[in-house]
């Protein structure tokens, strides 16, 4: 055992020692991440906010046809910034080409119905598939809405009638959310999935290398004939890149940490407690053992460093797929989803999020099911550093 800690030791040193002379891979591996991610939600909550801010304060233009029908309406709408313009011949294709993002027509029945006390319709004519109308839409229904409202109140006290009549039930909310959780809805879409990725693909920049490319150099056979068995030789490549991906994630953590607290609002509401970042570190470190492990395993397999490299492409898309199926099909939390590889590390990173307690059964199921499948991956990658033609280069 204690051979087998020494050789171990020998390959991280020589693996570090090698990355450490590429200094430009050693910045792409531990500082890319950092300086990339923290900037990308940071930017991405700025121009939401200066959009929504925008979107709400300038004066809305809006084409109405039939404008006439309707000039008290008209005129309410002006007082809340939207100003009716002529609406253009072929409004259809203005709003499919985009240059227009909401419209009102008010037929020619519209004072007919008014005056009968029937209810007046009010067509808001926009495309619904199109996020940036959301907001000019909503605007307009609001304001349209509040009119309605408004003069059927009016309605109401001028004929003697308390508005409350028509009213028999009033619908109260109380939201148990916590402050926590609502700050969390901020960082609950893209968090999880970049600190997934980054933890899973953290150590690809060197154990690629480490395996792959020393065997497409012809520089593994000198290594795998030492008295060092295979499996502290797979063991100090994978320790190596662990220590790496570490490094590199906890840096983008502590960049999170630091830009929230620099950033907007928004930014500043986040929970980026030193508790908060410990328990993500806990919950990713094992993605970590179980990503390297399996790129070992892979780029073992590989006859050449573009072949491992090639297989990046469809593991950056695993840690999406959690993402995709709780956007589609919302479930409830239950034990056995902690034992999911990226399904549990999003339900866990959620709760962290969420400022919610983990029970010390979900831990415990999720550290032996995540630690497990590492050793299975570990077992794979020794069992292919055994076999012989590992030393041939493709």
């Amino acid at each position: 055992m204690t051979s087998h800690m020494r050789w171990m030791w020998c390959v991280v040193r020589k693996e570090l020692l090698d990355i450490a002379r590429d200094r430009r891979t050693l910045f792409m591996a531990l500082l890319l991440g950092p300086l990339m991610y923290p900037l990308l939600m940071l930017g991405m909550n700025f121009m939401a906010e200066k959009r929504m801010k925008t979107e709400q304060d300038r004066l809305l233009e809006v084409p109405v046809i039939g404008a006439e029908h309707a000039p008290n309406l008209v005129a309410h709408l002006g007082t809340l910034g939207i100003r009716a313009i002529d609406a253009p011949a072929d409004l259809d294709a203005a709003i499919a080409g985009q240059d227009i993002d909401v419209a009102i027509e008010i037929p020619a029945s519209f004072a007919q119905d008014w005056h009968a006390g029937r209810p007046a319709t009010v067509e808001i004519i926009s495309d619904s598939t199109r996020r940036n109308a959301e907001t000019p839409t909503r605007r307009v229904r609001n304001a349209v809405t509040a009119y309605g409202q408004q003069v059927g109140t009016l309605r109401l006290l001028a004929r003697g009638i308390d508005p409350a009549v028509v009213q028999p039930v009033a619908v109260g909310t109380r939201d148990l959310a916590t402050e926590e959780a609502k700050r969390g809805i901020l960082m609950a879409v893209l968090l999880p999935y970049l600190l997934i990725l980054s933890s899973f693909i953290g150590g690809s920049y060197l154990i690629l290398d480490a395996t792959a490319g020393e065997r497409e150099r012809q520089s593994l056979e000198p290594l795998l004939a030492t008295p060092a068995s295979r499996g502290a030789i797979v063991s100090g490549k994978i320790a190596a890149a662990c220590i790496i991906g570490m490094c590199s994630l906890l840096l983008t953590l502590l960049a999170f940490k630091i830009s929230a607290q620099m950033g907007t609002s928004a930014a500043r509401m986040l929970d980026v407690s030193f508790a908060a970042i410990g328990k993500m570190l806990l919950v990713l470190l094992p993605m970590l053992f179980v990503g390297t492990s399996l790129l070992t395993f892979l780029a073992a397999t590989a006859k050449s460093m573009k072949e491992a490299q090639s297989h990046i492409v469809w593991l950056m898309l695993l840690p999406m797929v959690p993402s995709f199926v709780l956007m589609v099909n919302p479930i409830k939390t239950e034990l056995w989803q902690f034992a999911v590889p990226f399904l549990a590390q999003n339900q866990l990173l959620l709760k962290i999020i969420r400022a919610e307690p983990v029970a010390p059964e979900v831990w415990g199921v999720y550290l032996a099911a995540s630690l497990a499948l590492a050793a299975v991956l570990w077992l794979l990658a020794v069992w292919r550093y055994r076999q012989e033609t590992l030393a041939v280069a493709g």
